[in-house]
């Protein structure tokens, strides 16, 4: 610990943490911008200058570490006037369209402006680089709102690892974006988005689908289904100001209901049915490789479709280890126009499926060639809220409703999907079941070690007895791993390259904590964020009687009466996909 003066407030501190750190451990406000609490910090807008007693300039107090006897001003007239100035120069090179800007009200630039109480507009004269960069599914870059955080090009290199997202050219001419202005379409962006989340303005943001939705909505003839994945009840609510991790299950499918909805669907049906398909392809790949059959191990999990865009650019030479499963919107989507549209007797063509997703790249999921007619729109979490208050739907004082069945009960096993880690543990209940004829020996059925935001987190399960049926598993242990975040999943590939991976099975999902955190969901600057949805995840499946994906007793009417048998012939004609390799410039790969 040292002894610093905020202030005049004489304060103990850790030695190792920065003055902006200090500060906020102690309730003293410095207005900053481009500094992310453990995302980003560089010192580039400058806006957290301090006043430290002895130094000739003032420093940014993100980067500036505290030392012994250090006295900081936080708040003088010499630290208000460089504030006011340097605001009132980025000020000059932005936009003034806030009333049509997606982010009025909602903008950390315009929140800053009246946190230093500036109400004029100083300066004037040219405006910088001018784009915008539209040519993909999933996300827009206007180039003319672009702040130079670089907050961006952080989450993208260091946090990512994907590192499209730099700066270009120099001084007045200076840019964030792929090298040799290439679009983002044209390079191997993996459409993440989580870019979009720390964003600060709008210059970077999903593709607005909500107009498409509203006209299919009002059209004659078309029945249009909603279908929900299982992070965005969690997160929901913080766009109508509940706190963050309050579960609001029951209003969001009341307000889907108020918009007009035909049918309100859970993607978690489609997360106990691909735990079906994807338990029984592990269960294959491991019996043919006790066998000595040449098989792709360790099997990775396929439910991510930033992660397969990643694979695809970066490593395909490894896509025989993905599981052929599609994801669980995207199989609920190929359900609802075949299974269900027989069921009540509509035509498929007449059936519109729209997924409300914590994800981006699930935008561009849907316009893959292999999936095409499956899901016909994708909504972000962001873009569902805006759509309820357009409709002046009073949600919080909504009355609770449910899903529609046959395609919305679920099993808490299903929930946990939207957290890192979830998926593998899901997994788990149902393999382990299958193989042993007894439920997973563990407290309150969770894999532990797979639980929490780590970034890398890995597991065994001993197998000690089995059924007759999987006697060759008897006496083995099986080694699991659970990624969040590409650049964890570049290390586990990498393994998987270099033939030293110990793996049988591994879960990847491309944003950092999972679905919880995805490129669509209410941004966050507060890390502590990320705990409380995951642990809303895990009260949502602990307070559901039925908590493995094979009790469902939907799954099992559908297998019955429809699909035949896992991994048959019409669940992988319904159910699975295929890969492509791609190069670095989204080129096929021979």
């Amino acid at each position: 610990m040292v002894n610093i003066t905020i202030n005049n407030r004489e304060l103990q501190v850790p030695e190792d943490i920065t003055i902006i750190e200090a500060a906020r451990m102690n309730g003293i406000l410095i207005p900053n911008f481009c500094y992310l609490e453990n995302v980003h910090k560089n010192g580039s807008c400058r806006i957290c200058s301090v006043e430290i007693e002895g130094e000739r300039t003032l420093k940014a107090s993100c980067m500036t570490k505290v030392r012994n006897g250090m006295v900081i001003y936080t708040n003088t007239p010499k630290v208000r006037k460089a504030r006011k100035i340097i605001y009132e120069l980025m000020l000059s090179d932005h936009p003034k369209d806030c009333l049509s800007c997606d982010r009025n009200r909602h903008c950390e630039f315009q929140e800053l402006g009246e946190l230093l109480g500036i109400t004029d507009n100083t300066y004037a004269g040219e405006m910088s680089i001018y784009y915008i960069d539209d040519n993909n599914p999933c996300i827009v870059r206007d180039l003319s709102k672009c702040v130079l955080c670089r907050r961006c090009v952080t989450i993208c290199n260091e946090v990512q690892g994907v590192g499209i997202l730099n700066n270009q050219n120099r001084g007045f001419s200076t840019f964030v974006g792929p090298t040799e202005t290439l679009n983002l379409n044209d390079i191997n962006c993996t459409y993440c988005g989580q870019c979009t989340t720390v964003c600060p303005v709008d210059a970077l943001k999903e593709r607005d689908s909500i107009q498409d939705v509203w006209k299919m909505l009002n059209e004659e003839g078309k029945r249009v289904i909603v279908q929900t994945a299982p992070a965005v009840r969690a997160s929901l609510g913080e766009e109508f100001g509940y706190e963050p991790g309050t579960l609001v299950t029951g209003k969001m499918a009341a307000a889907l209901r108020e918009l007009g909805f035909d049918d309100i669907f859970d993607t978690n049906f489609a997360a106990d049915l691909t735990i079906i398909e994807e338990g029984n392809e592990l269960l294959q790949r491991l019996s043919k490789y006790l066998n000595g059959e040449d098989v792709a191990l360790p099997m990775i999990t396929s439910c991510s479709p930033g992660w397969i865009k990643y694979i695809e650019n970066r490593f395909p030479e490894q896509l025989a280890h993905l599981s052929s499963c599609k994801s669980p919107h995207m199989m609920l989507g190929a359900i609802a126009k075949s299974y269900y549209a027989e069921k009540i007797n509509v035509p498929p063509e007449d059936i519109y499926v729209v997924s409300i997703m914590p994800c981006t790249a699930k935008k561009y999921e849907v316009t893959r060639e292999e999936m095409l007619h499956d899901v016909d729109a994708v909504l972000t979490t962001r873009e569902c809220a805006k759509m309820i208050k357009s409709a002046g739907i009073d949600f919080r004082n909504l009355e609770d409703s449910k899903f529609d069945n046959p395609l919305g009960l679920s099993t808490g096993a299903a929930d946990i999907f939207g957290t890192t880690g979830g998926v593998m543990e899901a997994a788990i209940r149902t393999v382990f079941e299958i193989i042993t004829g007894n439920e997973l020996p563990f407290d309150n059925l969770h894999v532990k070690d797979v639980m929490g935001l780590k970034s890398i987190k890995e597991s065994e399960i001993f197998i000690e007895k089995t059924t007759d049926e999987y006697k060759a598993l008897e006496g083995q242990t099986v080694k699991v791993a659970a990624a969040s975040g590409l650049a964890s999943a570049k290390i586990l590939l990498q393994q998987i390259e270099d033939g030293v991976s110990p793996y049988h099975f591994i879960e990847i999902m491309a944003c950092p904590g999972g679905c919880i955190s995805g490129g669509g969901q209410p941004r966050l600057t507060d890390e502590s964020v990320r705990e409380k949805r995951m642990n809303a995840i895990y009260r949502e499946d602990e307070g559901k009687n039925l908590r493995k994906s094979h009790e469902n007793p939907f799954i099992l009417k559908l297998y019955e009466d429809y699909l035949g048998e896992p991994l048959g012939h019409r669940s992988h004609e319904l159910l699975h996909t295929h890969y492509v390799k791609r190069g670095l410039y989204n080129e096929l790969v021979k």
